[in-house]
């Protein structure tokens, strides 16, 4: 049987862009995870130690928004890559990496990507 983890508005500060400015002065990023995973024994036997924790996949994507990317692909690659390593049980990962007020030249709330593997 398979099951979903939601991580909703994960809110941190990086320093990922293409523009050497976005890098020096960093902007806040909104992520978010959706993983589809094998239950397994984790319900029948109420194990935590089975299932997919979530406080550890919070500090996966904490670590990887600390490595500065110029692209929020490369970022949401490097979270699903991370993730689905420590936990092999996943089947997918959905990662959205959205930057928030963007330096687009106007008024932009935010652009993100989302990314599935």
């Amino acid at each position: 049987m398979l099951y979903t983890i939601d991580l909703k508005e994960m809110e941190f500060r990086a320093f990922h862009g293409c523009y050497d400015l976005e890098q020096k002065v960093g902007n806040r990023f909104i992520v978010e995870l959706r993983i589809t995973t094998e239950l397994g024994s984790v319900a029948d036997e109420d194990a935590v130690e089975k299932a997919v924790n979530y406080l550890t996949v919070y500090e996966i994507v904490r670590d990887v928004m600390r490595n500065t990317c110029r692209t929020i692909e490369a970022v949401s690659q490097n979270i699903i890559r991370a993730v689905k390593e420590k936990y092999p049980q996943i089947v997918e990962i959905e990662c959205c990496v959205a930057k928030l007020a963007p330096p687009l030249g106007g008024k932009v709330g935010r652009v993100s990507v989302t990314l599935k593997g």
